[in-house]
This record gives structure tokens, sequence and C-alpha cells, in this order.
């Protein structure tokens, strides 16, 4: 018998400052499984309470105080939990589980990358490429059916930005990010599973700087949200949701939420 699952991605830019508009995306979308990234809370301090209480008993949980974290909250068993260090100093950014149907979620929050494209001038750039060429390696040696989801930083084509044209020399868009993410892409096989659903060059963002009062007023978005799933498993995937209306919510984060079903 063939069974689905709902699985949520979001960067939360602090999940207790933002657990109203969680609660209302859980009830809304009947998520079964949410990854949440940038939850700036270590693990003593984030709400797993709040989010039994809604029904999300299985946890996982990579936190960092005031910064970065990760977790995944499910209402299926989850097993085999485990984090990679691909910043490669300690920083929570990274998640696993395997889920009782044989298939990993890894949730992960690749860096900023500061505001210099050039990794002689800003370390932190340098760190955000040598993160992502960690992964690809990682993906390489990958053989389990996977599906990957969170905030890469990254827009990696010219239809994920709002102006290629303005944003081409600006840190999550430029070539030497693009040409990373590709290789990573090609490490594994990897199905972008946003671009499967909404084809380039379709409008397609999930972030918006909290500069602009009204985020729909110039529009100036980036897709850096990303869920990409294993070549094996591709066609168990029916549907995939950018959650724009999200952005509109009170208190919002700058992302938006990713929602996809997978079957098995």
């Amino acid at each position: 018998m063939q069974r689905s699952i709902t699985i949520a991605s979001w960067n939360i830019n602090s999940v207790r400052a933002r657990m109203p508009i969680v609660e209302r995306l859980l009830k809304e979308h009947h998520v079964d499984i949410l990854c949440l990234q940038e939850t700036k809370a270590a693990n003593d301090v984030f709400p797993a309470e709040f989010f039994r209480r809604l029904g999300y008993v299985h946890q996982q949980l990579r936190g960092q105080k005031m910064h970065h974290g990760v977790a995944i909250l499910s209402r299926l068993e989850l097993a085999d939990p485990g984090s990679h260090d691909w910043q490669d100093n300690g920083e929570a950014r990274h998640v696993g589980v395997r889920l009782a149907c044989g298939i990993r979620i890894e949730n992960v929050y690749v860096p900023a990358g500061g505001d210099t494209p050039d990794r002689t001038l800003n370390p932190k750039f340098g760190q955000k490429l040598d993160f992502i060429d960690r992964m690809t390696v990682w993906s390489e040696g990958l053989r389990e059916p996977t599906l990957i989801v969170g905030d890469f930083n990254v827009a990696p084509l010219e239809c994920d930005v709002w102006s290629h044209k303005a944003l081409l020399n600006v840190v999550s868009h430029t070539p030497v990010e693009v040409e990373a993410l590709t290789q990573l892409q090609q490490a594994h096989g990897w199905v972008d599973i946003g671009r499967a659903f909404v084809p380039a060059p379709e409008r397609c963002f999930t972030w918006w700087s909290y500069r602009s009062p009204d985020f729909t007023k110039n529009d100036r978005g980036r897709r850096l949200d990303h869920m990409w799933v294993s070549p094996s498993i591709a066609a168990q995937v029916s549907w995939h949701k950018v959650l724009e209306p999200c952005r509109s919510w009170e208190r919002p984060s700058d992302h938006v939420p990713l929602i996809c079903e997978l079957n098995f």
C-alpha cells in the first residue's frame, strides 16, 4: 500500500521568536516532518515541549546559542541521527535522520558567506565555498536514497534572482558559488525539486530582505532555499510548493517555507 508524507523546510530566523507562525504552518498544511534552519537556540532552550504538544514527539536537535542551529521535528519515528561538520569548526549547521521507509533526510544551513565575494579579502566567503566542497565529497560517496533540504544560501540560476545583472557580483549569486553548487548537484545527480515543479525561467523566490517594508512592492527576491532528492526516488515526489504567503504573516522570517509530498 502506498503512503505519503509531507516534509517542510524553513529557515525560521529564531524559532522562539516565530512560534505562532510555525504553529500556523503546521496546522494549515498538515506537515508530517518539519526541518528548521537558523533556530538560534541551544538544545536546552529549544521549545521542544511546544512541538510535542503539537504532535511532533520525534525530534533531532543540533542547536547553538544565539547563532545557526538546525532541527528536525516529526510525527513519524526517526532513526540513525547524524551530523556532519561541513563548516569544520563545530558550528551547528547540519542534522540528518533516516525514516522507517529507508529514506534519509538531511537538513543543512549553508553559511551566508559575508559581503565580499573574495576569499582572500573575506574569510567567510572561503568558508562557504569550502563547506559546499565538503558536501560535494560527501555526495560523491552517497548510496542511500536521500532528500536534502535547507537554506543553501545560493541562487544558482539567472531566473533565481530578481536581477541577474544586478546581483552577478553579490554574494549568493556569483559565478564561483554557482559553479560550486553545480558541482555539488552533479556529484550525486541530485534532482532540484523546486525547478522540477516550477521550471526555469518561471519566477520562484524563497527570500526577501527585511530592508524593504513591503517585500511585494519591488519583489527583489532570491531562491536561496532548496529541496533536492536522489535520482532513484525523484519520481516519488508528487508535489512541491513554495509557501510565499508566509512572508506576509505577522513577524515573519525573511525566508519562506518549502513543502513537498513524498510517496513510498
